[in-house]
């Protein structure tokens, strides 16, 4: 959770501080490319899904706690942790960028905006995918 939330946090700055920049030149900008922001803040929520779900696979161990399938389910549980996390911290940054250049382009080329937005949701189609991947590699992991 904590790298979704750095992810985020490294989008939205990047797209707000391109967002604010240019917004002081051309003030039509302002409000029509905060969707860059809203596609950042959604990289964090992303994160704190997947830890209510990897949350939810921990139970109580019953008897031998060092049997196989215990540790791979820790295993899985603590890779999955940190491929949504990468995905996610990579997938803001690249919603940032995208979402800084947005901005930029609108400001200087009213027709450019949807076209970059539409770069911009295949960006944050990454997040996406880290998610999928996460839930597939828990979903076999229990603890017995």
């Amino acid at each position: 959770m904590g790298l979704s939330v750095v992810g985020a946090a490294w989008g939205i700055f990047l797209t707000g501080s391109s967002l604010l920049g240019a917004g002081v030149r051309v003030p039509r900008i302002r409000s029509k490319n905060l969707i860059s922001v809203i596609f950042c803040e959604a990289v964090a929520i992303y994160g704190i899904i997947m830890a209510i779900i990897f949350q939810g696979k921990f139970s109580e161990p019953q008897g031998n706690t060092y049997i196989t399938a215990n540790y791979y389910s820790g295993y899985a549980i603590f890779f999955a942790g940190l491929t949504v996390g990468f995905a996610n911290l990579f997938c803001g940054i690249c919603v940032g960028l995208i979402g800084s250049s947005c901005a930029l382009s609108d400001a200087a080329n009213e027709e450019l905006f949807v076209k970059i937005l539409v770069i911009e949701i295949f960006g944050s189609a990454l997040g996406l995918f880290g998610v999928i991947i996460g839930i597939v590699m828990v979903a076999s992991a229990g603890f017995h």
